[in-house]
């Protein structure tokens, strides 16, 4: 039995991915389970975070976000039993990949899959599912009424964002990366408010925001990364695509909620200034926060949950 598994070179500047022949998994024991994966998602290897944390191997395993069958259960496993159908993402220090025919994992980083949910559309929407919810329930608390500026809407965390905002009655804003993206959200339903296209470098992202909500801001922002410096010191494609912080304060409405992706983001004491006169916040979408405290699984299990849930009753829509 093969898994997919990458090597860094020497300079850590290239990966190299190899399948590499794996002996059969040991007998199932305490709350594990054997899992025949159905389908896998790949999504990108964050291979600094591994640095930091200190899981850096000469072979990491591929593939987190799967989907399979249950072939054995340890004797501790109170969740699951032999043929249910399941969808979980391993953990970060997992020695299996994925992309492997039969995997072992614990039962906690795993939950049902709804019968009427295909295998290809459970594995591909849970990680952005679980993305999209930590920033929009844990982190920003939207509601009824709230007013919300999702970054890159067409992408894949975008769609489930705005579909996840939509059902939780918000008004949604989104910007556009190229024409297609643009006619893509224009045929959404519900319908977004506003979609800003960014393509063409033109479009002013806080006036058009600040346009649609009669100049009170919006009030929970989820970006797709910012500009953080002068457009001497930026790359020409973050510059045509991304908004830079300051526009992103200027947007923010009284008591607004910034959900950033950007993990270095720098604010100097003017941008805190200006947010604390707004009462406003930052909050850092980190996407494996669930899986670096294991503290918090009863929570990261209700999230898997509500997004196979909300996949299986069409508010989620998955996005091939």
């Amino acid at each position: 039995m093969k898994g997919l598994y990458f090597q860094k070179s020497s300079t850590n500047e290239e990966i190299t991915f190899v399948f590499q022949e794996r002996e059969n998994l040991p007998v199932i024991e305490d709350n594990y389970v054997k899992l025949q994966v159905k389908a896998c998602a790949l999504s990108q290897i964050n291979t600094k975070l591994l640095a930091e944390m200190k899981m850096e191997k000469d072979f990491f395993p591929v593939g987190r976000e799967i989907a399979g069958i249950v072939l054995d259960v340890g004797s501790k496993v109170s969740f699951f039993q032999p043929d249910d159908e399941v969808v979980g993402i391993l953990p970060l220090d997992s020695e299996d990949p994925g992309l492997c025919e039969v995997v072992r994992v614990h039962e906690h980083y795993l939950v049902h899959k709804p019968e009427k949910v295909k295998w290809t559309e459970a594995a591909g929407t849970i990680r952005d599912g679980v993305r999209a919810y930590t920033a929009l329930h844990y982190l920003s608390h939207v509601c009824p009424g709230k007013s919300v500026l999702i970054m890159d809407g067409a992408s894949a965390l975008g769609m489930i964002a705005i579909q996840l905002a939509h059902h939780r009655g918000a008004k949604v804003i989104s910007t556009a990366g190229s024409l297609e993206d643009k006619q893509c959200l224009e045929r959404l339903r519900p319908s977004v408010a506003r979609v800003i296209d960014v393509s063409n470098g033109k479009a002013h992202v806080a006036e058009g925001c600040l346009e649609e909500t009669g100049g009170l801001g919006v009030d929970i922002v989820l970006d797709a990364g910012v500009r953080l410096y002068s457009k001497d010191d930026e790359p020409a494609v973050k510059l045509q695509l991304l908004p830079h912080k300051h526009d992103i304060i200027t947007l923010l409405g009284v008591g607004g909620h910034w959900v950033t992706t950007e993990e270095n983001l720098q604010l100097d004491p003017p941008d805190s200034h200006c947010l604390f006169l707004k009462g406003a916040t930052v909050a850092f979408l980190n996407d494996e926060v669930w899986n670096l405290s294991n503290a918090q699984q009863g929570k990261y299990l209700c999230i898997l949950k509500d997004v196979m849930e909300k996949l299986s009753t069409g508010v989620f829509r998955y996005a091939k």
